[in-house]
């Protein structure tokens, strides 16, 4: 009797194990294929092919990972919104190496290069500005796979400080600086500093149009020669460690400063204003090109990034401004700097 009992309970509980594996397994097999269709229309939209089926597989793993970080945020009441862009296949790490590869600038650190900060007694900072608005600032570009923010950036602030001062318009090239900045420090599609470009268009006399010289993605063997469009006489650092002093600035001209890139919540940044999470080891270059204040009252600067228009605000990124760490947010206040003519 004990055993036959003892049968019953075992088999009782077999019955009630196979149940919920079934249960499990079909709740699995609904949800799979939801994700893997996702991963589809991804790939076509973002014309991602892999080598073989074991590439792919991996890939769709890493996707399936990265979504749901963002899903997950997006949950939380935040201030701003991620979405699944074009980096959601890539690890951590594959995107460090590609697209935070900027270089800390050594004037720096060195305090060499210094000259009295331009915009010091400037006291008549308005309280808010828009470059974008105003004509100052190209479209928003794509630097592909290259690391080649530093070139971005510096190329933005050139082509709005020459429409500042002549009222003319310059698509200006950063193929041209990836190319043949390559004897001091910079290192192309591997990186480099924004005052690196700055000191190789004085050297060089001046940087050519995009038309003349159109963005490839990668460093071409060879250096180009191409006539000039524009120069500038030389460039500054911003005094760091101080939002006033930037605010001075980018209400005289938009601004190149190194942020940090490389968290999930900065990749996948869809819209709103942006308050982190990040660290200030700072990795990629953009430009600032305007400030302002949300309707809530919130202040915030306005960044122009070189990911593409489907990253952030059509490539734009609203980023909390005047923030209790004297750095600023994500390291925005350390190294800035900005061409002069």
């Amino acid at each position: 009797m004990a055993f036959t009992n003892t049968f019953h309970q075992f088999l009782l509980f077999a019955i009630l194990l196979c149940i919920g594996l079934s249960s499990f397994q079909s709740s699995a097999i609904s949800h799979e294929p939801s994700m893997v269709k996702r991963h589809e229309e991804w790939m076509v939209q973002h014309r991602r092919t892999y080598k073989d089926n074991v590439e792919k597989e991996r890939r769709f793993q890493i996707f399936q990972k990265n979504v749901n970080l963002i899903e997950a945020h997006n949950k939380k009441n935040k201030s701003y919104s991620l979405s699944v862009n074009q980096f959601a296949d890539l690890t951590d790490e594959e995107f460090e190496k590609m697209y935070a590869s900027a270089k800390v600038p050594e004037s720096r650190h060195s305090n060499s290069q210094r000259t009295p900060f331009k915009y010091e007694g400037y006291t008549s900072v308005p309280a808010s500005i828009n470059w974008v608005t105003m004509g100052a600032v190209t479209p928003i570009r794509n630097q592909g796979t290259c690391g080649s923010c530093w070139a971005f950036a510096a190329i933005a602030t050139v082509e709005s400080l020459t429409w500042i001062k002549t009222g003319k318009s310059y698509d200006l090239s950063e193929q041209q600086i990836v190319d043949c900045d390559r004897y001091g420090k910079d290192r192309g599609c591997n990186g480099g500093y924004a005052d690196g470009a700055y000191n190789w268009i004085i050297n060089n006399r001046g940087v050519t149009t995009e038309a003349s010289y159109p963005y490839v993605g990668y460093q071409q063997y060879y250096c180009y020669r191409a006539q000039s469009a524009v120069t500038i006489k030389g460039y500054q650092f911003v005094p760091n460690n101080s939002e006033r002093a930037m605010q001075q600035a980018v209400a005289n001209q938009p601004i190149a400063v190194y942020v940090e890139s490389k968290g999930y919540n900065f990749k996948y940044y869809s819209g709103g204003l942006f308050t982190g999470q990040c660290g200030t080891a700072t990795d990629h270059v953009v430009a600032v090109v305007g400030y302002g204040t949300t309707t809530d009252g919130y202040p915030y600067w306005l960044i122009k990034n070189s990911w593409g228009t489907g990253w952030g605000e059509n490539g734009y990124m609203r980023m909390l401004r005047n923030v209790n760490d004297p750095r600023g947010l994500c390291g925005i206040a350390l190294y800035p700097t900005y061409p002069t003519n």
